[in-house]
């Protein structure tokens, strides 16, 4: 009997001692945070599903394992989970969306369905970041948001496209440049048929528009998710159908005259104040209100002492991040910045995490303003082992010296500084690893670096001077030169970068520098994908040296350059845009209109059925 005791408590310990390991590695390499005000959802809905296995399936992690590798397999595992569980049928699309919104889909999500299956487009159930950039419009009558696009479109310095949808068409555009117009236009023309009447405001800016102090939007959201949205979800039998067009709008042949705006400029002037407003108090970003350096949340996005990017979401949060303020060109001083504190419907291309804008698709892509051609590029072995990027130094406006607080320029310093840097080494013995932190002259990888401006602008002309005397500045480069190497650096300028779609295509690794955000955040998946950078840095060197030198790095390198080529073949047609966009509006006609609350597509073997009178 004391035998039997002795394994029974042995065999609990073990089992203990399991889980302890078990928590403290998930604790470590986690999801990270996510903020109130964030679009996308960290925790996004799961459904028992068979998981997809990899093209080439990756050894197991261990604890010990270099920080690259443990990311790549967590990553790889959750985006396989993805892929699995996404619905194969109308009505599981429907129930699923139920499942994670709590009420039923917009009128016509069956068209959408349809479409979507049509178009062959991979991912049917990843939209959440369409809810979270919606959720605070339900805060709104649907009479308040249709006059906020009627008075934004017409004021003309407001800097926007307007296009009025009546009877299944663009009645009217009007506002931007001609290619962004008929770009917009050409995204819905596959589905305008089953939109409502509507204005729609598109943002001509890089930058974002509407920003909406933080007292304002947790008002808003409390109306959406305690009063509006509970509303709806009672509703048994949902309408199919769009209400009949409302009296205040127009006809759709001219856009109101209106003499005043609510929109402000503040052109080539600090935002990190206007940025934050919308920030919880106790925030990082709100909470010290001295002056001087600022603490980061780091332990929110990255792991391990050089910050590799665990959360790429919790990254691009600059409510986690005041450092920006000095470090994100955005912030010194935007090239153009035109904002709004009220919640206004102005769709935009991408924004900062703190902004209301609406995401949708950028025309940019669609339109194939940077275009891969694949008979430029050339095989893996036959490109050069570099970290390359070539670019302008866009992303701010510089005066008085403000160009050495921007992004791109801090990248450019950093990587071609003659100071140290970080990497990891492999102390372990055997086949065991350990790999320990270690400073080496940054001047040691050099010869894998090519990371340099080829363009000045943006700035007061002793500041281009200064930049130029600064910065080595190399000659222009053709896009095509970025398939010789295998590393190719993307980061955010005005806004974001207008290069990655193409970047992708390509046979070469990504690497990914964003605090924009754009609509694709749940539908690419960082160390899946593209690898993810800090604007911090340390991690640059290691995160190109383990891939470029280490046997096992260098077989990852190639197969996930591969992957994200495959993928972006997959989900990043124009297809893949016009679906997504698709659904955006409508999401967005159904906020519009006046019956919100009762109309909806609900499957017929969900529905309650209305009885057949007898004959």
């Amino acid at each position: 009997m004391r035998s039997r005791q002795s394994l029974l408590l042995l065999a609990l310990l073990a089992f203990a001692g399991c889980t302890l390991l078990y928590l403290r590695n998930q604790a470590s390499y986690g999801p990270g945070v996510s903020s109130p005000h964030s679009p996308v959802d960290e925790t996004p809905g799961r459904k028992d599903a068979p998981v997809t296995a990899p093209t080439i399936p990756s050894p197991p992690r261990t604890p010990a394992s270099h920080p690259v590798w443990q990311l790549i397999s967590d990553a790889e595992k959750d985006y396989r989970a993805m892929l699995g569980r996404q619905s194969k049928t109308l009505e599981e699309a429907v129930a699923e969306y139920r499942r994670r919104y709590g009420i039923p889909p917009p009128p016509n999500f069956d068209k959408w369905y349809d479409f979507a299956k049509k178009k062959n487009v991979q991912l049917i159930d990843e939209y959440d970041s369409i809810q979270h950039s919606l959720n605070p419009f339900w805060g709104l009558k649907p009479k308040t948001i249709r006059a906020r696009a009627q008075e934004a479109l017409g004021f003309d310095a407001n800097n926007l496209i307007g296009a009025l949808i009546r009877n299944g068409a663009v009645k009217k555009i009007d506002g931007g440049g001609e290619w962004q117009m008929d770009a917009t236009v050409g995204m819905m023309k596959g589905f305008i048929k089953y939109l409502p009447d509507m204005d729609l405001c598109f943002n001509i800016h890089d930058e974002p528009r509407v920003v909406v102090p933080f007292d304002d939007m947790t008002r808003l959201m409390k109306t959406a998710m305690e009063v509006k949205k509970p509303a709806a979800k009672a509703v048994v039998d949902a309408r199919n159908s769009w209400s009949k067009r409302p009296s205040d709008l127009s006809d759709g042949s001219r856009f109101a005259d209106v003499r005043k705006t609510r929109f402000n400029v503040y052109a080539h002037q600090p935002t990190w104040t206007e940025s934050r407003i919308s920030c919880p108090p106790d925030s990082p970003a709100r909470a010290d209100l001295e002056d001087g350096p600022k603490v980061d949340n780091f332990a929110s996005y990255a792991v391990g002492e050089l910050g590799f990017v665990s959360n790429q979401t919790a990254f691009s949060d600059i409510c986690q991040s005041p450092s920006f303020s000095e470090t994100f060109g955005f912030f010194e001083r935007p090239n153009a910045f035109n904002i709004v504190h009220d919640l206004f419907p102005v769709f935009s291309q991408s924004k900062i995490s703190s902004y209301s804008d609406i995401l949708y698709p950028s025309p940019w892509y669609w339109a194939g303003k940077v275009p891969y051609t694949e008979s430029d590029d050339m095989p893996w072995p036959q490109k050069e082992d570099k970290f390359w990027w070539r670019g302008s130094t866009t992303g701010g406006f510089s005066r008085d010296g403000g160009w050495r607080r921007q992004h791109r320029q801090h990248v450019v310093q950093k990587v071609n500084a003659g100071d140290q840097a970080k990497i990891l080494v492999n102390n372990g013995e055997g086949n065991e690893e350990h790999w320990e932190v270690k400073s080496v002259p940054r001047s040691e990888f050099k010869e894998i670096m090519d990371i340099s401006f080829s363009h000045v602008g943006q700035c007061d002309p002793g500041d281009c001077d200064a930049q130029r005397e600064f910065f080595d500045i190399k000659k222009n480069a053709k896009q095509t030169e970025a398939w010789s190497y295998k590393y190719l650096l993307d980061m955010d300028g005005n806004a974001f970068s207008g290069r990655f779609y193409a970047f992708l295509k390509s046979r070469s690794l990504v690497y990914k520098l964003a605090v924009f955000r754009e609509w694709h955040n749940e539908w690419l998946r960082p160390w899946v994908h593209f690898i993810p950078l800090s604007l911090r840095g340390d991690e640059w060197v290691e995160a190109v040296r383990w891939f470029a030198g280490e046997p096992s790095g260098k077989k990852e390198a190639e197969r996930l350059a591969l992957q994200g080529r495959e993928w972006a073949d997959k989900a990043l047609r124009n297809e893949d845009l016009e679906v997504w966009f698709f659904r955006l509006l409508l999401e967005y006609g159904r906020l519009i209109d006046d019956d919100r609350e009762i109309i909806g597509y609900t499957t017929p073997s969900l529905s309650t059925s209305k009885s057949t009178p007898a004959v």
